[in-house]
């Protein structure tokens, strides 16, 4: 009996055992489940407000593009481009800002302008209808008192011509926004006459120049300059031309062949050793040259010092050297050295006369423009003092024809 009632007490034991074990179980079962659910509902409830948060910008994206399209809507033939308006550097990325800048003002130094600039298209055939322009660069220490007669010759002739302008460093052009000279300085550096900085300004010109595709010939002008004849004489005379027109003499002495240094040598001999005067015109392919150039320029920065002028040797001995078929050899800016001295005569107000603008225009002598012969040989003149302008611009119309 003892051991049936111990047998009986230990199987309902083990029943116990096996009926709790299994309500664990199914307890663990249970609590899985439910933690499961919980993680499905929260990711559902989370992936929900990302899609609503995100949707919610893209909506506020869309309407403030929108909203924006309706406040500046881009005008026909604008290239399509996004700008921050508080950068004036930005450029846009089309075939219109890059064959011609309309701003100038730019953050590059010399020798990334100067490389830029040299850049030369491999094809020949222009994706555009390409009109040739001048370029008139306007080399000054400040402001230009000739510009009312500038502005009159240049009227009604827009698509033909640029205007760059190299001042001292913060000097502000005064010019009207229906100007030719309106927001035309380019980037500059402080220049001391007599130096290489002169040579340095002249390459900046042009560097500035060459970033406009059009402009086919360069014009180097200072702030006594006036122009002889009228637009349409200069441009025909100046696209029409074979040749580049710096003028290139050999001088033997003191104030030629005196200046030269034998330290220049090997590099550059004696007999190649050439004069001229400062204001040039260049067409685009020697202009290309001049800006991309640097041995020659790194002879003249160190052995072509006072009394040695880089402005009138540098450009006439290495074309005379190197590019002479591409050279006439003359200047068409004319500048009275009869006084002479180390600079020309000044013409004020009261030397203005229309024999006098005449006497320029044709002065009885002959020169060669391409292969004839011409009585055209000064397009431009100088120095013309600020007096000048009155007389002058009372001339233009019935002696200059403008």
């Amino acid at each position: 009996m003892y051991f049936k009632a111990m047998a009986r007490s230990r199987g309902e034991k083990e029943d116990c055992y096996d009926k709790s074990t299994g309500l664990i179980k199914l307890l663990q079962v249970l609590s899985f489940l439910v933690v499961f659910v919980v993680g499905v509902v929260i990711g559902l409830a989370t992936s929900a407000h990302i899609n609503r948060h995100f949707g919610a910008q893209t909506e506020i994206y869309s309407f403030i593009n929108h909203f924006s399209s309706k406040e500046t809507p881009r005008q026909k033939g604008e290239p399509n481009c996004t700008v921050v308006q508080s950068c004036e550097r930005v450029d846009c990325l089309s075939m219109e800002a890059f064959l011609e800048p309309k701003n100038l003002t730019h953050g590059m130094p010399d020798n990334e302008l100067f490389w830029r600039a040299s850049m030369v298209p491999a094809k020949k055939e222009y994706p555009y209808q390409r009109v040739p322009k001048v370029a008139f660069m306007f080399m000054t220490r400040g402001p230009l008192p000739l510009m009312p007669l500038w502005e009159r010759f240049f009227q009604g002739h827009d698509k033909l011509f640029s205007v760059y302008v190299h001042v001292v460093p913060g000097y502000k052009l005064n010019a009207s926004t229906t100007s030719p000279f309106f927001r035309r300085q380019i980037p500059s550096q402080p220049v001391s006459w007599g130096t290489i900085t002169l040579i340095d300004a002249e390459r900046r010109l042009l560097a500035n120049a060459l970033l406009d595709f059009s402009n086919e010939c360069f014009v180097l002008l200072s702030e006594s300059c006036i122009p002889v004849y009228n637009f349409p004489t200069v441009y025909k005379y100046l696209i029409g031309a074979n040749y580049s027109f710096v003028e290139s003499y050999d001088d033997p002495g003191r104030y030629g062949r005196g200046r030269y240094s034998r330290k220049m040598l090997p590099d550059i001999q004696l007999y190649q050793w050439r004069k001229g005067s400062q204001w040039f015109e260049l067409r685009r392919t020697l202009a290309t040259l001049i800006v991309s150039e640097v041995q020659y320029y790194t002879v003249f920065s160190k052995y072509c010092l006072p009394a040695c002028y880089p402005d009138e040797h540098y450009m006439p001995t290495y074309f005379n050297m190197f590019h002479g078929s591409l050279n006439s050899n003359r200047t068409v800016t004319w500048v009275d050295w009869s006084l002479g001295g180390p600079h020309p005569a000044t013409y004020g107000g009261d030397n203005i006369t229309e024999d006098f603008i005449r006497s320029i225009r044709n002065n009885g002598a002959l020169c060669q423009y391409n292969s004839e012969m011409t009585s055209i040989c000064y397009l431009f003149a100088r120095k013309f003092a600020p007096t000048a302008l009155e007389p002058l611009l009372e001339l233009a119309s019935s002696v200059m024809e403008f």
